[in-house]
């Protein structure tokens, strides 16, 4: 009898123990790291979705992450992508980031911002971006400096921009790898999403968790893709850009296959899904004839009831789909989140959704949407989200600025609407409530007298360090009192006048050598030569470049520090040579070309190097 006791008692101890190791298991599963991706669409607006109410657009991939997603329907963003992406990354407002434009020098992020993604890879993650960055091109704003240890990007706000490679067009594009050009076959969203599929399995087969930032330039013009994804939304009357419509057809095409893939590799249920677009639409609405081209009403295509479309302050500049959906987290029921959010949310969201540890100092101006996902909404009841379209070289009070509070929105200080009784913005109402009036400025005076210190800060972009040498400065990156820097090939193409300074920094004093060019060094042009139209493409709706004008260059100078040097133009050569000796730290370049007209722009590409 006491041995068969005996016996019960030691399998009863190892059923236990093997529980207890089973259990183990479970708390291990449970505290794998989620994958995250972050997927945003270039200017698609919250009305460019069949599930958002839209009847014409075709989306059923994206509808489908819709039925399964915690869905937020007061989610706001900036107004043009820039600053946006610059929030996104960074959990602050894309003022205090140092981002408030999409050129002239102020879509480059500040260096001393950090990134989710520099937090993600200090926790252990992998960290991948494809397709779009647009927040600098030069060390130190790079992506491959922000964090992103695999980097698959064209360059600028958008294929076919001077930044971008020459004559890029969507198909068959020369983009940038890890800091190498190289040529990739076949059309970009497809390529930014079968890299991003290869990343993830290869991550996947490495054990370790990944941080994916897929990024696409569409739906971004120009407007080219396959008349296959196109040709289904023309001559309907009610489409304003059936291109446009084609393009995001395309981006749902492939938001379909990654979740299939993700299902099929065994990565879906621990993949924090985000989906989210950068700014309103740019062209699935249309406004009305005599209208404010960015901020009437809509008298064509859909925009879910809004005022204004991309660039905007009134809501359909900036509010925008926002649908996370993750099974292993519990987040698998469609679910409307009715509560102001942001983009400078995202961040702190992933590293609460995470479990990421971050640097004490490590502040954010957004907050966690977990308890909101949770059901608790105390700390967004009485809350205030402010967004703005600044586009000039220092920011100013309330200049195109939506202050927004539950239902109401005060725009530029002056309008004042009640969503809930006016959702199209045509009535203001401030002579009615002139409490919330004093009320809402003075608290968006608060927030103008905390951040604007931050201003100060300027993105010197560093030249001379074995990060980047030599440096290309291109004059999308002027600073210059211009409506806008020649940041499109448009611009190079027809001679844009035009000048600006760079903000530079030379990282150690030495000699330096700058070569000023009119055409980027791809095209092998000399400063007279005639780019080659670039032509159609049957299938496509990539249209014929513009022609070309010959600029007949006499003189160039420079200016930086203590040198000023001119010489006379080889108009023959490909480009104009000056050597200096400069002295390390923070200093402005600025180039001239004469032309034989007595004219004078800056020299859209320079080239510094540390000899």
């Amino acid at each position: 009898m006491k041995k068969s006791r005996g016996l019960i008692a030691v399998i009863l101890c190892a059923l236990f123990m093997v529980s207890c190791k089973s259990e183990e298991k479970k708390t291990e599963v449970k505290k794998e790291k989620p994958n995250v991706i972050l997927l945003v669409v270039d200017d698609q607006g919250y009305g460019d979705i069949g599930r958002l109410g839209n009847k014409e657009i075709k989306t059923p991939n994206i509808d489908n992450l819709y039925d399964v997603s915690a869905r937020f329907t007061q989610y706001h963003v900036s107004p043009t992508c820039a600053p946006t992406r610059a929030a996104l990354m960074t959990g602050h407002h894309s003022n205090r980031a140092g981002v408030w434009h999409t050129v002239n020098g102020r879509s480059l992020i500040l260096d001393r911002e950090t990134t989710i993604a520099q937090v993600f890879k200090d926790n252990g993650y992998a960290t991948g971006i494809f397709g779009k960055w647009h927040l600098g091109d030069n060390y130190p704003f790079r992506p491959e400096d922000k964090g992103f240890e695999e980097v698959l990007v064209h360059s600028g706000g958008g294929i076919e921009q001077a930044l971008d490679y020459w004559d890029n067009d969507y198909f068959n594009d020369t983009y940038k790898h890890n800091g190498e050009l190289k040529k990739f076959e076949g059309f970009c969203t497809d390529i930014w999403f079968d890299n991003a599929k290869k990343y993830m399995a290869e991550n996947q087969k490495n054990n370790k968790p990944f941080f994916c930032y897929l990024s696409t330039n569409a739906a971004h013009t120009p407007y080219f893709v396959e008349k296959k994804y196109s040709d289904p939304y023309e001559n309907n009357e009610n489409i304003p850009n059936a291109a446009f419509y084609g393009l995001i057809s395309n981006v749902d095409e492939n938001i379909g296959k990654l979740v299939e893939y993700l299902k099929e590799i065994d990565l879906m249920d621990n993949t924090i899904l985000i989906f989210s677009t950068d700014n309103g639409t740019s062209a699935g609405a249309k406004i009305e004839k005599g209208g404010d081209r960015l901020d009437g009403f809509t008298d064509k295509g859909f925009n879910a009831g809004m005022r204004g479309i991309k660039a905007s302050m009134y809501e359909g500049g900036h509010r925008v789909p926002l649908f996370i959906h993750w099974k292993d987290g519990g987040i698998t029921t469609g679910k409307d989140i009715n509560e102001l959010t942001a983009h400078y949310d995202i961040a702190p969201t992933l590293v609460d959704l995470c479990g990421l540890e971050v640097k004490g100092d490590l502040k954010f101006d957004g907050k966690s949407l977990k308890p909101l996902i949770d059901g608790h909404n105390e700390e967004f009841v009485d809350r205030a989200v402010i967004t703005n379209s600044q586009r000039t070289e220092v920011p100013e009070p309330w200049r195109r600025t939506a202050f927004m509070k539950g239902d109401w929105r005060l725009v530029n200080g002056t309008e004042l609407y009640d969503l809930s009784k006016d959702p199209e913005q045509r009535t203001n109402v401030a002579d009615q409530f002139p409490e919330k009036m004093d009320a809402f400025k003075a608290e968006y005076d608060a927030w103008w007298k905390e951040i604007s210190p931050s201003y100060a800060d300027q993105p010197y972009i560093i030249v001379g360090t074995p990060n980047e040498n030599p440096t290309t400065l291109h004059g999308h990156d002027w600073h210059t009192t211009a409506a806008a820097s020649p940041w499109h090939q448009r611009h190079i193409r027809q001679g844009y006048i035009d000048n600006g300074y760079w903000l530079v920094k030379v990282a150690e004093s030495g000699t330096y050598n700058l070569k000023l060019r009119r055409w980027p060094i791809e095209t092998g042009l000399p400063l007279n030569g005639v780019a080659p139209v670039r032509p159609t493409l049957e299938g496509t709706t990539v249209r014929e470049s513009v022609k070309s004008k010959a600029l007949t260059i006499k003189n160039a100078r420079i200016k930086i520090q203590d040198e000023e040097q001119s010489v006379t133009v080889d108009p023959n050569a490909e480009f104009v040579e000056f050597t200096v000796n400069l002295k390390a730290g923070e200093t402005q370049l600025q180039t001239w070309f004469t032309l034989d007209s007595g004219k004078e722009l800056g020299a859209y590409y320079t080239l510094v190097e540390k000899m």
